[in-house]
């Protein structure tokens, strides 16, 4: 239950810090100076180790490989997303963006796949939740 909670505050702060980074700033994470960027990559890293918890509480820990390329492939996907946001704030759009995106979408495609091979005996997984 504990992995369930985990991953509900981590997506929900990663959420917040994506979607409204200067309220978080603000509110939560107050070290000067305020940089939209980083704040969101926060975010992104966040919603990350969000996906993970929360997928291996829902499989119940069955696949850790397939858990842990969709839950990093899903944060690597909100860092690209990040990197769209603040396209205007620096570092290189045109490599940074479709790099983060690319692999996001690799890993998520791997996990997907190697979840989709197990047998349907092999995905649940036999820890408690």
């Amino acid at each position: 239950m504990m992995a369930l909670a985990a991953a509900v505050i981590f997506l929900s702060f990663g959420l917040w810090a994506m979607v409204a980074p200067r309220a978080f700033f603000d509110a939560i994470a107050v070290f000067e100076p305020y940089n939209q960027h980083f704040i969101q990559d926060i975010g992104a890293f966040q919603i990350g180790l969000g996906a993970v918890l929360g997928l291996a509480w829902a499989t119940g820990g069955a696949d850790a490989i397939a858990v842990g390329s969709v839950g990093a492939g899903v944060g690597s996907l909100a860092h690209g997303v990040s990197h769209v946001i603040g396209a205007d704030l620096g570092g290189n759009p045109g490599v940074d963006i479709p790099t983060f995106l690319v692999l996001g979408l690799t890993l998520v495609a791997a996990g997907v796949w190697r979840w989709r091979e197990r047998s349907p005996a092999d995905r649940t997984g036999s820890a408690a939740r």
